[in-house]
């Protein structure tokens, strides 16, 4: 979408640094993100607390986490976003009427789970739980190949801020929402109004139109074209130089991140917080704290580039697991838990900026649904896994101060493969053409 003068005029006002997020892709990149952000905290933090308050058991809640195994499992299926058209799509593109499918199944999933009753029937609430995270993946598949597209390479940086700020905003009004809503009219009502948020791509698609980045694939015939759909992407990726070094950062980066997240409201709930107090100082400072990380995120980005950035992000959020170690030792302290989330936010969403930005820039723009999916399912994989399978037990055998602990000192390896990664230049040369190719001149222009 071209600019208009008075938006031309507008942007040209701001401070240099805050310009480049104004721009069209990028202001879309954050309306995208508002739906990709929202499904997650439906399964992740607001399913944890609903469960708590209802008396299921510790190990029972962590191993709902694996629900959340669809974003890590969404790879298998990518390759049909790349590679099936939907009805309408010569008319309004691709990407476009798959981010309208797989949003309308993403509010239809989000409110049946709103509909279950856990304390009923928990079997039936876990497999509601398991069709938000497919639905959801799904959306995030199509999300993220369209804001990728969407964005030329020297925007990258400032659109994966702009996502993530939405998809903080997202996720956030997810969780506030769910817990103020349900306070007074119930779950169902609660999960029922954020459905709403899946909204906010499909419109962005009515808005933005398809993406002039977007390779439709080569087409083959019957089974030659669905294998290529499958195959390529992944050979195209393995081919790189580097591959599964790259691929070995991508599963271990953010190991004790993801370990310590998906347990911190467990954490709160045995401190004793109220849902005010966590709506507070985890949703209300850790929701500004992000925002200015992912500004801060920017900045550095911009600053010292891709390497240095991401490197200096990754030892931030290991240290900020470090608050919750403390925390836990201190007890309830209302300063206590805005010290660990503004901490924790803070870095996490400087980590946002620079590792999203070198992850979407790996991607091969002939398969962006398909690569990225491989990418951001593998990011968290790991922890993920051990948090569903194990987490509840590590609580109970070293306590919440030697959990975290531990959870600082597992996501060292990660820092020390991408050191690797920077000290041999393998970092610039895994860059895909997502990352180098401009999108297409327009006509007349």
């Amino acid at each position: 979408m071209s600019d208009t003068p008075i938006a031309a005029g507008w942007r040209a006002a701001l401070p240099a640094a805050v310009r480049p997020y104004a721009e069209p892709a990028p202001l879309a990149a954050f309306f995208l993100g508002i739906s990709s952000g929202f499904p997650f905290a439906m399964i992740g933090a607001t399913l944890t607390t609903r469960l708590a308050q209802d008396g299921i058991d510790k190990k029972a809640v962590t191993a709902f986490s694996l629900a959340i195994l669809a974003y890590n499992l969404k790879w298998l299926w990518a390759w049909a976003v790349d590679g099936i058209a939907l009805p309408g799509a010569r008319r309004f593109g691709r990407r476009v009427t798959w981010l309208w499918l797989a949003g309308a199944l993403t509010m239809a999933a989000v409110i049946h789970l709103g509909l279950v009753d856990p304390r009923a029937d928990l079997a039936r609430t876990a497999w509601a739980a398991v069709l938000v995270g497919i639905a959801g993946a799904t959306y995030d598949i199509v999300i993220d190949a369209y804001r990728i597209e969407l964005l030329s390479p020297e925007q990258l940086g400032p659109g994966a801020g702009m996502s993530q700020y939405g998809w903080r905003i997202g996720s956030v009004l997810a969780g506030s929402i769910a817990l103020l809503v349900a306070g007074s009219g119930g779950w169902g009502l609660g999960y029922g109004v954020c459905a709403a948020l899946a909204l906010s791509a499909m419109l962005t698609g009515a808005v933005m139109g398809e993406p002039q980045r977007h390779h439709a694939p080569s087409r083959k015939k019957g089974l030659a074209e669905l294998w290529v759909s499958i195959a390529a992407p992944l050979a195209d990726f393995f081919r790189r130089e580097g591959a599964l070094l790259v691929l070995a950062f991508i599963l271990v980066h953010k190991i004790g991140d993801t370990l310590s997240q998906l347990a911190v409201r467990l954490l709160f709930n045995d401190l004793g917080y109220s849902n005010g107090e966590i709506a507070l100082w985890d949703v209300g400072l850790g929701f500004w704290a992000y925002l200015i990380g992912i500004f801060i995120g920017g900045l550095l980005y911009a600053r010292v580039g891709l390497t240095r950035s991401v490197l200096i992000s990754l030892w931030l959020m290991a240290i900020s697991n470090l608050g919750f170690a403390v925390l836990a030792a201190v007890g309830h302290s209302n300063a206590g838990m805005a010290a660990a989330m503004a901490f924790e936010n803070g870095a996490s969403g400087i980590g946002g900026v620079t590792v999203v930005a070198y992850f979407s820039a790996l991607c091969d723009l002939r398969f962006t649904a398909a690569q990225y999916a491989l990418i951001s399912a593998a990011a968290s994989l790991v922890g993920r896994l051990i948090t569903g399978t194990s987490s509840g037990a590590l609580i109970e055998a070293l306590g919440y101060v030697g959990f975290y602990l531990l959870t600082t000192v597992i996501a060292l390896p990660g820092i020390a493969l991408f050191w690797y990664m920077v000290r041999t230049g393998l970092v610039e040369r895994s860059i895909g053409s997502a990352g180098t190719e401009p999108p297409p001149p327009q006509p007349g222009g």
